[in-house]
């Protein structure tokens, strides 16, 4: 039986982040907030190998790791942003976003003309706002879409995304997940649609914590070949 979680950190306003990680062979998990003093929030094991709590203290920005068992540091595997690189702590993101493209439908299939681009490369700046620069000329050559290369967390700044070690996260160089907000804000008031390219069969080696939460892939705890 597969259990769905909504696994990182959910930040709500009124009420704080909900961390929510699976290490099902931990026998304690801790998140530690990277405040000027680090604070350590104990969480609760629930069923099937996740652990949860809640921290008022943790806002937007606010960098965290998890420690497992009172001794080992990580990232979280579900983070949202890696500001600092997929080595380092992850940040709590508010998921708000002030979009201006209410009335956007999309585009019929038929209707899709896709410019296939890598965000890195595209702009002298190499991020998505560099991107949204030239937006009008794209349009100019008749197309309808643009589809970005992997942007999921991956080590260094220019890549090809298919290492990627973060898939929730978007990639820091690139200008985070604020950053691709804008760019898709942007292309849709342009009358582009966006299509991402992902790449969720493939791990990349560097900044790949996964073994230290727990076994991917033992039928214990997931439906077979499943994911937790």
């Amino acid at each position: 039986m597969a259990i769905l979680r909504d696994i990182g950190a959910n930040y709500t306003p009124d009420k704080g982040t909900v961390f929510t990680v699976w290490a099902p062979e931990a026998k304690k998990v801790e998140v530690q907030l990277h405040k000027p003093e680090p604070i350590q929030v104990t969480l609760q094991r629930e069923a099937f190998g996740y652990w949860t709590g809640l921290s008022e203290m943790a806002n937007p920005g606010t960098r965290y790791t998890f420690v497992l068992d009172d001794e080992t540091h990580r990232p979280d595997p579900a983070s949202r942003y890696q500001p600092d690189g997929p080595h380092e702590a992850s940040a709590v993101v508010d998921q708000s976003f002030n979009w201006t493209d209410k009335q956007w439908k999309g585009l019929p299939l038929e209707q899709l003309i896709i410019y296939e681009l890598h965000v890195g490369t595209f702009s002298e700046e190499g991020t998505f706002e560099g991107v949204i620069k030239h937006l009008s000329e794209l349009k100019d050559l008749g197309i309808t879409a643009i589809e970005i290369m992997p942007i999921a967390q991956f080590p260094g700044d220019r890549n090809w995304g298919y290492d990627g070690v973060y898939p929730f996260a978007t990639q820091n160089s690139y200008g985070g997940p604020e950053g691709l907000k804008k760019l898709v804000d942007a292309c849709h008031a342009q009358g582009l649609s966006v299509v991402l390219d992902v790449v969720y069969n493939h791990m990349g080696p560097e900044g790949n914590y996964l073994n230290d939460f727990g076994p991917y892939f033992t039928d214990k705890y997931h439906t077979p070949g499943g994911m937790p």
